[in-house]
């Protein structure tokens, strides 16, 4: 049984809003079908295409009914804040710059770091549930973005 792809990873969170907004706003995925769950919850897609099952699936917790959740997944305690035992989730992405801003202006903190042996540039940012979530861009647009910046601040 050879494994094919990755499906898609869940999260679980109190504040759907919020993850909605991260998720759409921040990273572009797009909300799109989801099945009539007996709880909260959205799926997110990359691109238009639909025939598969979403990338990211956000399971709503609902605090004053979470029957409908236990029910369908299990009863699991829900984490303050972190991945737990998932470490992080890493997607591939061009337009640093771009990405760059839109933290900005959602005022989400981040961390950089070039793997110049992977050609890498690594945005390190912490989704509202607390999952670490690692973008992965071309090192030559950390470099460019950097050699503009040093260029102005000369002048």
């Amino acid at each position: 049984m050879p494994i094919t792809k990755l499906a898609h990873y869940s999260i679980r969170t109190a504040d759907l809003e919020k993850s909605r907004q991260f998720y759409t706003q921040v990273l572009g995925f797009r909300e799109g079908f989801r099945p009539p769950f007996k709880f909260p919850g959205i799926w997110l897609y990359n691109g238009e295409d639909e025939s598969d099952f979403g990338v990211v699936h956000i399971i709503g917790v609902d605090a004053d009914d979470p029957s409908g959740l236990a029910e369908y997944l299990g009863d699991k305690a829900l984490p303050v804040t972190g991945t737990g035992t998932v470490d992080h989730i890493a997607f591939l992405a061009t337009g640093l710059e771009e990405f760059w801003a839109k933290l900005r202006t959602a005022g989400y903190e981040w961390r950089d770091r070039t793997v110049p042996s992977l050609g890498l540039h690594q945005v390190f940012v912490e989704d509202p549930s607390g999952v670490t979530i690692e973008m992965n861009f071309p090192a030559h647009e950390a470099a460019a973005l950097e050699k503009t910046s040093r260029a102005a601040a000369s002048q």
